[in-house]
């Protein structure tokens, strides 16, 4: 039997993780063990459930339940199914819903970089990426133009914030992911297990991302950098490769999320294509 339980007490604590817990306080829980996060509109939900993701409770709008939620609730039906009329979750969450429904959900331990690497040819490596909206468009790049996995430093926004997640449209849930260690020594670790590092900057010292020569390495670490900034001088001095896209009319640089788009169309791998 569906476990609906209408919303009747805002304060309910059950509700905490949608209305009142920052996205930080969900990822470190103390008092549950386990850190969580909000999956968000049915789409990017089936995602996250299908890559192995536990639901903790979902909160939907009731025109939903018989809709859209009834494949969860079929699937999922000792799980909490929190509801309320559109306008009253509106008022809850303080904005109108992604096709009206959430999930919130435990984290799953992050994989090594040895196991996210273990099978990828072409890989994409953000450094001090802290935009949201930035890392999730990376992500659905990524997916949609065969690179293989990502992996991201200490300082980049998490991808499971809500807001990652919803521009990825859950394709954080289908890239192998996860965090380098807390150095500045990945590029040597990287090259260390066999990869060709090319390093995306503002430099004259470059090759253009059309060059055969990368096209042709069997396993390729694409770097991006922040925002302005962009990389590290450390991380462009010790990489193999510097690289740039050609521009026109004097523009001198992308956003770092269409950039990533251009050089995955270029250079991902295209044996999956196949």
């Amino acid at each position: 039997m569906a476990n609906i339980i209408k919303i009747a007490d805002f304060s309910d604590e059950a509700l905490d993780f949608y209305v009142r817990e920052k996205e930080a306080q969900l990822k470190h829980r103390p008092a549950h063990g386990r850190g969580m996060f909000i999956a968000e509109s049915p789409i990017v939900i089936e995602r996250a459930l299908a890559a192995g993701y536990e639901p903790v409770s979902f909160l939907m709008e009731e025109a939903h339940i018989g809709k859209q939620g009834q494949e969860f609730i079929a699937k999922y039906p000792e799980i909490p199914i929190f509801t309320a009329p559109f306008d009253v979750l509106t008022k809850i969450t303080g904005f109108k819903l992604t096709r009206g429904m959430l999930c919130a959900m435990y984290r799953k331990e992050l994989p090594s970089i040895e196991s996210v690497c273990r099978m990828a040819s072409r890989i994409a490596v953000l450094e001090n990426v802290v935009n949201p909206t930035n890392v999730g468009a990376i992500f659905r790049s990524a997916a949609a133009l065969n690179i293989d996995a990502v992996l991201l430093t200490p300082a980049c926004s998490d991808p499971l914030y809500r807001r990652a997640i919803r521009v990825s449209m859950g394709t954080v849930f289908q890239i192998p992911w996860t965090f380098l260690p807390d150095d500045e020594t990945y590029v040597s670790k990287l090259q260390k297990i066999g990869y060709k590092t090319a390093a995306m900057a503002l430099c004259e010292d470059t090759v253009s991302i059309a060059d055969e020569k990368l096209k042709e390495e069997e396993k390729l670490a694409i770097i991006l950098g922040t925002e302005g900034e962009g990389l590290m001088p450390q991380t462009i001095k010790q990489s193999d490769y510097t690289i740039k896209i050609p521009m026109a009319h004097g523009v001198d640089s992308l956003n770092v999320a269409a950039a990533s788009a251009v050089a995955f169309w270029e250079l991902g791998n295209k044996e999956a294509e196949r």
